[in-house]
């Protein structure tokens, strides 16, 4: 699966060196859009689970979410940028299935946030992220230095 391979490609190369320096790490695209996306295409989550066993678990996962007719209407107005967004039911099936992965998440020890943003604006989603952030323990060995824009 192309997925799991660019995962552990990623992990070898960006979030275990992160990692094993200390530093804050913040990730786009994780665990959650994997169970999400691979399940709208049918893979079982069991078998994802496995693949995906050897990237090391978040910290927190944010989980961005808003109400089927929300993401539609989005949709519409931005226009379909990917096979997923063909379909019709795929937005109720993906909040449906984002809910089954923030337990699943849950239930294996990570900490989740699931923000609605239906009647939310950016700043307020932003505002809540980071709120999150700050709760969260600092790494061991925290970087004394800025990430570059080329670190990132």
């Amino acid at each position: 699966m192309p997925v799991a391979a660019a995962r552990y490609r990623h992990v070898e190369t960006t979030i275990a060196p992160a990692l094993a320096r200390g530093d804050l790490l913040i990730s786009d695209r994780y665990m959650a859009s994997t169970f999400v996306l691979q399940r709208l295409d049918g893979v079982p989550m069991d078998f994802l689970s496995l693949l995906n066993a050897y990237a090391p678990p978040p910290d927190l996962v944010v989980i961005l979410t808003a109400t089927p007719g929300t993401i539609a209407g989005r949709i519409a107005r931005v226009g379909v940028t990917h096979r997923f967004r063909a379909d019709p039911t795929a937005p109720a099936r993906e909040v449906e299935l984002y809910r089954d992965t923030a337990a699943f998440i849950e239930g294996r020890g990570t900490k989740v946030l699931g923000i609605d943003t239906t009647e939310i604006s950016p700043s307020q989603v932003v505002q809540r992220i980071a709120d999150a952030i700050l709760t969260l323990p600092l790494p061991s060995k925290a970087s004394t230095t800025s990430p570059t824009p080329q670190d990132t």
